[in-house]
């Protein structure tokens, strides 16, 4: 039925935006934490943060994180010590191609955040070093368990 794929699409569109703001979200999370582990005033009110940016001391890595139509579309770029989100970015380390909205909410959401069982399961494509995802995945973890999640 034509109303059922317009439904369908109007579905569609709003998980995307959703997913998109929430990877948004996350990684500005992320570039708050770092700042704050670096920022000696917050560092008086809370100690969850404390030693957070050694992870990404002399580290240097351009992440991109996509959907295979571009509708959810978010970068992340670590350089002397800090940490930038960007929309979108040409020269990445590491690219991260998600089938769909749905399957990087999956990946986001799950608990046990494996690329390669992504891989497997054909709704990721990677382009690039692995090496960067894991570090990432560290980061995301070590966020996570700091803030109680």
């Amino acid at each position: 039925m034509p109303l059922d794929s317009e439904i369908e699409k109007i579905k569609d569109e709003f998980d995307g935006k959703v997913t998109d703001k929430f990877l948004e979200l996350l990684l500005k999370g992320m570039e708050g934490a770092f700042s704050a582990s670096k920022n000696k005033i917050v560092s008086i009110f809370t100690d969850k943060f404390k030693d957070y940016h050694k992870n990404i001391e002399g580290f240097k890595g351009r992440y991109l994180f996509r959907t295979s139509d571009n509708s959810v579309l978010a970068s992340a770029v670590f350089e002397n010590g800090d940490m930038d989100v960007m929309e979108d970015i040409d020269d990445w380390n590491v690219r991260v191609t998600f089938k769909n909205p749905a399957a990087l909410r999956d990946f986001l959401f799950s608990q046990n955040q494996d690329i390669l069982d992504s891989i497997l399961a054909n709704t990721v494509e990677v382009d690039g070093n692995l090496n960067y995802i894991y570090k990432f995945g560290f980061m995301a973890r070590d966020l996570r368990k700091r803030i109680g999640l």
